[in-house]
C-alpha cells in the first residue's frame, strides 16, 4: 500500500512540474512478459499492435502517450503451445510513475482419451510411455483417459499389463500433442484362444 502511494505521489510531481513548465509528462506502455517460449503472441493498445518474439522478458509500444491517456493492452493473438493472460492492462497514464503491463505465458496441456472395446474382466493398465502416466481399468470399462502431456511433445500409447485371458492392442496411439487434446486412441481387446487340452477337458 505505501509502495503505491509512492508511486502516485510520484506521477504527481512529475504531472505538476512540466505543467509548471507548459508541457506535459508522456509515458511509454509497455511491460514485462514471462513464459514467453514460441512466436506468434501479438498484443494491442488502442488500434496499435505489437508482436513480441520467443524469449522476450519485455515490451513496449512504439511512441507515447500524454497524461491523462486511457491505455488498454489485450491479445490479440495467442502464441503457439503457450496460452498468456495480460494483468494491469488498461488503466490512466499518470496514474503512476511509469506504464508496467505484465504478460504471463504458460505452456499448455492436454488430455489423451479414447475408447475400450472388447475389455469384459481382469485389469487393464494403460500407460504413455513418453511421460510415464499410467492407469489401471477394471473389466467393462469402455473408455479410458490419461494424465496430461505437454503440447508439442510427443506421447505413445501402450499396454503396460494385460488383462487375464484377453489380448488388447491399440490403435492411433503414438504421435505429436498438438493444440487440443487426443480422443481419438482405441484400444481392442480379445479373448485369448483356448488350449485343445484345455477344450477336451471341458
Amino acid at each position: 500500500m505505501r509502495f503505491a502511494q509512492s508511486r502516485r505521489a510520484a506521477a504527481l510531481v512529475l504531472a505538476l512540474s512540466l505543467a509548471a513548465c507548459g508541457g506535459k509528462a508522456q509515458f511509454t506502455v509497455g511491460g514485462t512478459i514471462t513464459g514467453l517460449f514460441y512466436d506468434g503472441l501479438v498484443l494491442s493498445n488502442n488500434g496499435a499492435t505489437i508482436s513480441p518474439k520467443a524469449n522476450d522478458t519485455s515490451f513496449a509500444f512504439p511512441g507515447s502517450i500524454g497524461y491523462g491517456t486511457a491505455y488498454n493492452v489485450t491479445i490479440t493473438t495467442q502464441p503457439r503451445h503457450v496460452t498468456c493472460g495480460v494483468v494491469n492492462g488498461a488503466d490512466t497514464a499518470g496514474r503512476f510513475a511509469s506504464i508496467n503491463v505484465v504478460v504471463n505465458c504458460s505452456r499448455n496441456f492436454y488430455t489423451i482419451s479414447g475408447t475400450i472395446n472388447g475389455f469384459t474382466t481382469g485389469t487393464l493398465e494403460l500407460t504413455n510411455g513418453s511421460t510415464g502416466g499410467s492407469i489401471p481399468l477394471a473389466g467393462g470399462a469402455t473408455t479410458f483417459t490419461l494424465p496430461t502431456v505437454l503440447d508439442g511433445s510427443p506421447y505413445s500409447v501402450t499396454v503396460l499389463t494385460q488383462p487375464a485371458g484377453f489380448k488388447c492392442t491399440v490403435v492411433n496411439g503414438n504421435g505429436i500433442m498438438g493444440e487440443a487434446a487426443v480422443t481419438n486412441v482405441v484400444v481392442n481387446c480379445a479373448p485369448l484362444p483356448t488350449s485343445s487340452s484345455d477344450a477336451s477337458n471341458t
